[in-house]
């Protein structure tokens, strides 16, 4: 055979990556790797009897290396200002990003703190209060900071009008169905008009807080963690995504509507301790969500084909269409 043939996304090793990494930042030689996601970015876990670690492996396509070392930067700063957020660590070369030469090309990885604790799904009102405050305060750094490298900007371009463009080819024989997403597209813009924009915090989104994303200790203590789609834009981005997080157990009839609002204004009360919103900000968050399942819906279309998964089959991509309106049903008023 002359050559290996490429690849477009190839799964490295764990036991490899244990060999190199313990070299790399001299752990101890008991330490274990194993493969606990594979997606868009491949997650381990490496653990010895008094140390755990995630290292994380990233695909060009999706995150290029000033992208990664953005995050790095950012993910100091927020640990400096007194963040509780998992963080990358240095090799013994004073490097974080480990570099493999993959068959699809090369792979960049940076190894993690691990997050103590455990995610909590059915979040009570101490869980609720700790993290509104904690988002709160993770905000105070992220809306007064620039980074020196870039990271995804959050506008109606990049939420809407882009994913929309670059999504038409699929909904070739679904048109009523992007007709939908067209139409309420443009009524975000225009229900923003209503909002006085230039009061709302600007800042680094997290862009992904669900319960996944951070771990709570046995004194309520957070985590927050994978902060892959952290990007500038409305801090209030960070509400929406934690909405989510009802509205999809709503969906599974895992919670009442009543329920979430009482939850959900628990989250918000004890947010506003910390960092008071405006009554348009507040009014706004619902329908950030319309771009947030807009800009999803992109994200599983440009990374279909490396997922190997069932991910946008016509039957999936009505459902998520049919998701959105059961969103604009709950939350919007146009």
């Amino acid at each position: 055979m002359p050559h290996i043939f490429p690849a477009q996304y190839s799964t490295l090793s764990a036991a490899a990556l244990k060999d190199h990494l313990i070299k790399a930042y001299h752990l101890d030689p008991s330490t274990t790797c194993r493969l606990l996601i594979r997606n868009v970015s491949d997650t381990y876990i490496l653990a010895n009897n008094t140390q755990k670690f995630i290292f994380k492996i990233y695909r060009d396509a999706h995150r290029k290396l000033n992208e990664i070392e953005a995050e790095v930067e950012l993910l100091h700063i927020l640990k400096a200002n007194g963040n509780s957020v998992s963080y990358p660590l240095v090799d013994v070369e004073g490097k974080h990003v480990q570099q493999f030469n993959a068959i699809e090309g090369i792979r960049n990885g940076i190894l993690f703190s691990f997050a103590e604790g455990s995610v909590i799904l059915a979040l009570e009102d101490q869980h609720l209060n700790q993290l509104g405050h904690d988002i709160a305060k993770l905000h105070q750094t992220t809306s007064t900071i620039k980074l020196n490298n870039p990271r995804p900007v959050f506008n109606f371009e990049t939420t809407l009008f882009k994913p929309l463009r670059d999504l038409k080819p699929h909904f070739a024989e679904m048109t009523e169905d992007f007709e939908y997403l067209s139409t309420i597209a443009n009524k975000v813009v225009k229900k923003f008009e209503d909002f006085d924009t230039s009061t709302f915090s600007y800042g680094y989104c997290h862009y992904d807080f669900f319960p996944k994303n951070f771990h709570f200790d046995e004194q309520n203590n957070i985590t927050f963690f994978d902060f892959d789609f952290a990007g500038e834009g409305y801090l209030i981005n960070d509400l929406m995504t934690f909405l989510n997080h009802y509205f999809f157990h709503q969906l599974n009839n895992l919670i009442t509507k009543e329920q979430t609002e009482k939850d959900f204004g628990t989250f918000l009360t004890a947010y506003q301790k910390i960092r008071p919103l405006t009554d348009d900000e507040l009014k706004a968050v619902p329908y950030l969500g319309i771009t947030f399942h807009i800009f999803f819906l992109k994200f599983f279309y440009d990374n279909y084909d490396d997922w190997s998964n069932a991910f946008l089959t016509p039957r999936y991509t009505k459902h998520r269409v049919a998701m959105i309106k059961k969103w604009e049903e709950l939350y919007c008023n146009f």
